[in-house]
């Protein structure tokens, strides 16, 4: 049975082995202190940074982090999926779908006008789910490290 909830402070151990598992994915290696900062937003209350996670007979396999915020183009707020991830075993699952769904459904509940996210240009099975939602709106994302 799958079930999608919101993470809680007895999931981090889960969590951080399903986030090392994604900086594994991206060859990302981020200093310990982040890890732990990433979690101590999701677990505050007052943080607009939270976890939504797959379970499946009661097992993390997947997570989505997103966050809400105001925007200057629409009259409510817009959600960010910032990070998405199922675990190889539960690849091909529906959980990916799932955890996007879930999404939707607070979004809308919430009142927040669109749902947004970016993934590596090369990840084609992320983004042959991602075109089942909808097509890439052509916008380039440029990041600068400060």
């Amino acid at each position: 049975m799958t079930t999608i909830q919101d993470a809680t402070p007895g999931d981090e151990a889960a969590w951080r082995a399903l986030w090392d598992q994604y900086l594994a994915f991206y060859k990302v290696d981020l200093a310990p202190a982040i890890s732990a900062a990433t979690w101590a937003r999701l677990m505050d209350p007052a943080s607009p940074v939270k976890a939504r996670l797959a379970l499946v007979d009661g097992q993390v396999m997947g997570f989505a982090i997103h966050m809400h915020h105001p925007s200057t183009w629409v009259a409510t707020e817009d959600a960010y999926l910032e990070d998405l991830f199922v675990t190889d075993a539960a690849r091909g699952q529906g959980l990916g779908r799932a955890l996007i769904d879930d999404l939707i459904t607070i979004a809308r509940a919430k009142g927040w006008a669109r749902l947004y996210w970016h993934t590596n240009q090369g990840n084609n099975r992320a983004r042959a789910l991602y075109d089942q939602y909808v097509a890439s709106d052509g916008h380039i994302r440029y990041r600068m490290a400060l």
